[in-house]
């Protein structure tokens, strides 16, 4: 498991458009048909990191908590399903089933939506404006796999109430996880 710190799209940064397939509805979507108009958070996640699956249940907590604020959830996945087959879109189906996802879990099979997005890790977390212009980069607290610090999703919290609120974000800490499986 190479660990791996997420970069710094520059805050202001457009949301770059997609078109994906939901593993679990099977339909297509766009950012345009997923976005909200008071902030989107998009998450690169996949299926065998194990700091995705140290945080996905506080992930689905913050998505049932925020939905009712407005707030969009989507979680992409794009990693090579060849080298990591437990990544695959049907596991991946079955994955959100599960664990009760309250968002779509998107397919990125050509790995392009993750490369416009500047995305290099899972978790990667982005925290979108109403104008779908980027505010938040970052993690979702301080807690990771092995230490001993709870996982509790403040940080990303505090960075989707400041977007609410039309506040600025100082502090922007670097997600951290597995790299992305590139093909």
């Amino acid at each position: 498991m190479a660990v791996t710190e997420s970069t710094n799209l520059p805050i202001g940064t457009e949301a770059p458009n997609f078109h994906l397939r939901d593993t679990v509805s099977d339909n297509y979507y766009s950012l345009d048909d997923l976005k909200s108009n008071v902030a989107t958070v998009i998450m690169f996640i996949c299926n065998h990191c194990p700091f995705v699956i140290h945080v996905n249940q506080e992930l689905v907590n913050i998505a049932n908590e925020y939905k009712n604020k407005g707030v969009s959830f989507i979680a992409i996945s794009s990693n090579d399903v060849e080298g990591y087959p437990e990544d695959s879109p049907d596991k991946m189906s079955i994955v959100a089933k599960v664990l009760k996802f309250p968002y779509p879990y998107l397919y990125d099979k050509r790995q392009e939506v993750a490369k416009a997005y500047d995305a290099v890790c899972t978790p990667d977390f982005y925290v979108f404006d109403g104008d779908m212009k980027l505010s938040y980069r970052g993690r979702l607290d301080a807690s990771r796999p092995g230490n001993s610090t709870p996982v509790t999703g403040e940080d990303m919290r505090a960075a989707i109430d400041s977007t609410i609120s039309g506040d600025s974000i100082s502090e922007q800490l670097p997600s951290v996880g597995c790299s992305i499986k590139w093909k």
